[in-house]
């Protein structure tokens, strides 16, 4: 259950069709505890009512990108910026990340078809920034953080 000024993130299809994340504060639940007012950022018109099983809490671990193209995790000099592009979602989200140390130009990743690019610290705990080939599509490349496994490196 949400309360009002937890920050959540939002996945939905823009106008165009093409997926879409927002990220907002819960204004206020509604009455019958199903669904949550939220005020979405640069939303100037107000609150936008939703179920809560459409919404999530906004973690370092759910903020993620995917993006179109095999090359950005093929070509290494791609594999670098995708640590920045990472960076600018979380930033967007409203998380605090309070160092990133890049991993040169990646390491192939121990479990999976990817690599890891950057060690980073959150609220107190490591993290392990992971680019990685989306299951059902090796065009989508799957850009998120998540906790180290104790055999990486």
């Amino acid at each position: 259950m949400f309360e009002p000024g937890d920050r959540v993130r939002w996945e939905t299809l823009g106008d165009d069709g093409l997926p879409l994340v927002r990220y907002g504060f819960v204004g206020g639940c509604n009455g019958d505890g199903n669904r949550v007012a939220v005020m979405f950022d640069g939303q100037l018109k107000g609150d936008t009512v939703l179920d809560l099983d459409q919404l999530a809490p906004v973690l370092i671990t759910n903020v993620e990108l995917r993006l179109h193209g095999a090359d950005l995790l093929d070509d290494p000099s791609l594999r670098q910026g995708l640590v920045s592009l990472w960076s600018a979602e979380a930033d967007q989200a409203g998380l605090e990340v309070r160092s990133i140390e890049l991993l040169g130009t990646g390491v192939r990743d121990t479990v999976g078809d990817g690599f890891a690019l950057a060690e980073l610290h959150s609220g107190g705990q490591q993290y392990v920034l992971r680019a990685v080939y989306e299951a059902h599509d090796d065009e989508i490349i799957r850009v998120s953080a998540d906790l180290p496994r104790r055999w990486e490196y």
